[in-house]
């Protein structure tokens, strides 16, 4: 049988400084080939969730598995799991070529494929760049190597759409040859429901909701309605009913 590329087992999980939980009690499988956006109000618990996902929060080690192993424990999950999203404050007297050099065992073919899909030119000098031109290279830099984990937090939102909709073919991609599992978390959804194959829906750090799209019966009843953006209809209802 194939091992989940995440297992989350009756996660509790606080900040030192907060009395409240920032996840609660949340259990979780993903299988190679999700790509799960994750959606809910600004504090619902999704940042928290992908920084636990990336090793970056010390949880038990039975609490939370990548590809089998302990989530903050095994070091080499490094090389399989990729975060990218928050600031990228490299803005130092340097050309992004440079940087692509110095980078060890990169694919030449994936290298030039990410260049053009997100328009980074290898000139560029990281210190006279915009900050979506910035956002644009922390992208490259991160896809380098392929992943098997992919956490992405609103990492596309200083996108223009033509990069933006490159990019996630480029994503899906990675799921539908290498196997690759996202977890996306995003307030954009636009073109979006043509692209992911679940949702799940944070809550206050509870699990309100993990679906396939497919199986979405408010998604489907809105597509047979002719509605526009349904997905984004669905999720518009659900924060619209929720209580403090």
């Amino acid at each position: 049988m194939t091992t989940p590329t995440v297992e989350i087992l009756e996660l509790d999980f606080r900040y030192p400084t907060s009395d409240r939980r920032a996840l609660d009690d949340l259990n979780l499988v993903l299988e190679p080939g999700m790509r799960c956006i994750v959606v809910g109000r600004n504090g619902a618990g999704k940042t928290t969730l992908l920084h636990i996902l990336s090793g970056k929060h010390m949880v038990p080690e039975a609490k939370v598995l990548v590809l089998g192993r302990p989530a903050f424990h095994d070091t080499s999950l490094a090389a399989e799991v990729t975060f990218l999203g928050g600031p990228f404050k490299f803005d130092v007297d340097v050309v992004v070529a440079d940087i692509l050099a110095r980078t060890p065992g990169i694919d030449p073919a994936r290298r030039d494929r990410l260049l053009a899909t997100l328009g980074v030119n290898p000139g560029w000098h990281m210190h006279r760049i915009s900050d979506g031109q910035r956002r644009r290279v922390q992208i490259l830099l991160g896809l380098l190597h392929p992943a098997k984990l992919l956490l992405l937090d609103e990492v596309t939102h200083d996108l223009d759409l033509i990069a933006r909709v490159d990019l996630l073919e480029l994503l899906r991609e990675e799921t539908e040859k290498r196997g690759a599992t996202i977890l996306y978390a995003t307030h954009i959804l636009d073109a979006i429901e043509d692209w992911a194959t679940h949702v799940l829906y944070l809550h206050h750090g509870k699990l309100m909701r993990f679906i396939a799209l497919a199986d979405l019966p408010e998604l489907a009843a809105l597509r047979r309605r002719g509605v526009s953006s349904p997905l984004y209809r669905v999720v518009e209802l659900w924060l619209r009913s929720e209580t403090v």
